[in-house]
């Protein structure tokens, strides 16, 4: 028996992205977003794909996440970002599992689309998230940033890729990832973490190494090396900006 699926957003001024995103999950029974305030037509555009929509001010991106998945009617969720969109491959995956699931949890491969090209390699590709659980038992950890799926048990893997435009261009992209260093300097510092000048000087050449020449980024071109380089600048600015926090803490 094909089990009932809610896809479940957070969106704030998404107009741009969601379209896509709403076509792509048609499939489910239901689109439930969680919107924290938009001023732009992003609530036209889920009326307009018949979403259930509730309106929560920010918590912060995990609990504003476990939030959106509460307010499902049905306990199998697909929880996607706006500026991402559910591939062919994967819907007629996500369906077959739903038939009779052997997981509470499944993961699946993200191709991010960086500057005109989805990358295969470096940090772009497999990049493997967990979205598609049972709310019974597995749930959105509370991180304000970098929040995932917690589950206790084994996780699965479906076929096909989960579609991820990740800039709107370059310095809209430069602009967000500032934005997420601060977050992640900031949940850092309040979890009592340290950074060395050592660990801020050397984070980012072995990142580097690992995403450029391991991973085999190279072969995606400048799009990929500029993806890696970005990452790698997000590493030292995070660092920075944790020393700057328990520099400001002393005085």
């Amino acid at each position: 028996m094909l089990q009932p699926l809610s896809a479940v957003l957070i969106t704030r001024n998404s107009a741009a992205v969601l379209p896509a995103c709403l076509k792509s999950l048609r499939f489910a029974d239901e689109i439930v977003i969680v919107d924290s305030g938009s001023t732009d037509t992003t609530l036209d555009i889920a009326r307009h794909f018949n979403a259930k929509i509730v309106h929560q001010e920010w918590l912060g991106y995990g609990k504003q996440k476990q939030f959106a998945v509460a307010q499902a009617a049905h306990d199998w969720v697909l929880c996607v970002d706006t500026d991402e969109r559910v591939s062919e491959p994967l819907r007629e995956s996500i369906l077959r599992e739903l038939q009779a699931p052997r997981f509470h949890a499944y993961q699946m491969p993200r191709r991010n689309r960086f500057l005109g090209r989805w990358l295969k390699h470096g940090e772009g590709y497999p990049d493997l998230s967990l979205r598609l659980f049972d709310r019974r038992h597995a749930n959105w950890s509370d991180d304000p940033i970098h929040e995932k799926v917690v589950t206790a048990g084994p996780v699965g893997r479906l076929a096909g890729d989960l579609l991820h435009e990740s800039e709107q261009g370059l310095a809209d992209y430069l602009a967000k990832q500032d934005r997420y260093t601060t977050l992640q300097a900031e949940a850092l510092h309040a979890r009592g973490k340290r950074a060395s000048i050592a660990r801020q000087l050397l984070s980012p050449p072995l990142r580097f190494i690992k995403f450029y020449f391991f991973r085999l980024g190279f072969l995606d071109g400048i799009p990929g090396l500029m993806h890696i380089l970005v990452g790698c600048r997000n590493s030292f600015t995070k660092y920075a900006k944790l020393r700057a926090l328990r520099r400001r803490d002393r005085h």
